[in-house]
């Protein structure tokens, strides 16, 4: 019910995901990210533990697949969830169970996954990963027109309600604030939402260039 991408920026090593759907607070349960070990999406019927554990397993050495496999062999709803993972390395792996409503599945990119279920069709997933690709920048510019392009591409076929936006690794100018976190749990048009807060935070925080 949901459309996500998780990406690693080989340069800065800045590691983020990008997620929107139908539901509200989308930003408290899929995106989980930890600077230098990895990013997590865990989406469908979600289970936080897998943004949770899937983070301290990659923190202790396991790969994106290995760490998946790990959580996957314990759960025994694991048909009903949608998980994807990138770590500091680049490696990725992801998962799209049985049990998902259509469109689902997932597309691996050059230094990104993206994934969703209860699409509108493939395309979403397919222009997340070309745009990021085709797109330069900072990484939360690259997720952010990533996610903009699944939305334009038909995104969550019930409609839109929430979007989230979590970096970690890219520098602010003010050390207070070392990861972007912004989030909109209820909104008409949330991923237009979320670029106007994206926007007015990178201003009033001043984001390093």
């Amino acid at each position: 019910m949901t459309f996500s991408i998780v990406a690693r920026d080989p340069q800065t090593k800045a590691l983020g995901v990008a997620v929107s759907t139908a539901v509200p607070a989308v930003g408290s349960v899929v995106p989980h990210v930890e600077a230098g070990i990895g990013a997590v999406a865990t989406q469908a019927h979600t289970n936080i533990l897998y943004g949770e554990e899937g983070l301290k397993l990659l923190k202790a050495g396991f790969s994106p697949q290995e760490a998946l496999e790990i959580m996957l062999q314990s759960d025994f709803d694991r048909e009903k969830r949608q998980v994807i993972i990138i770590d500091g390395k680049g490696r990725t792996a992801a998962f799209t169970g049985s049990e998902n409503d259509e469109w689902k599945g997932h597309l691996e990119g050059k230094d990104c996954v993206a994934a969703g279920n209860m699409l509108t069709a493939s395309l979403v997933v397919k222009a997340m990963i070309e745009t990021y690709e085709a797109t330069k920048g900072k990484l939360a510019e690259r997720l952010l027109k990533a996610l903009e392009a699944g939305q334009d591409a038909g995104g969550d076929k019930r409609g839109r309600m929430s979007a989230a936006l979590l970096v970690a690794g890219e520098q602010w100018r003010n050390e207070t604030r070392p990861t972007l976190d912004l989030r909109v749990d209820a909104h008409h048009d949330p991923v237009v939402e979320l670029r106007r807060i994206f926007n007015v935070s990178r201003g009033y925080f001043q984001v390093s260039e």
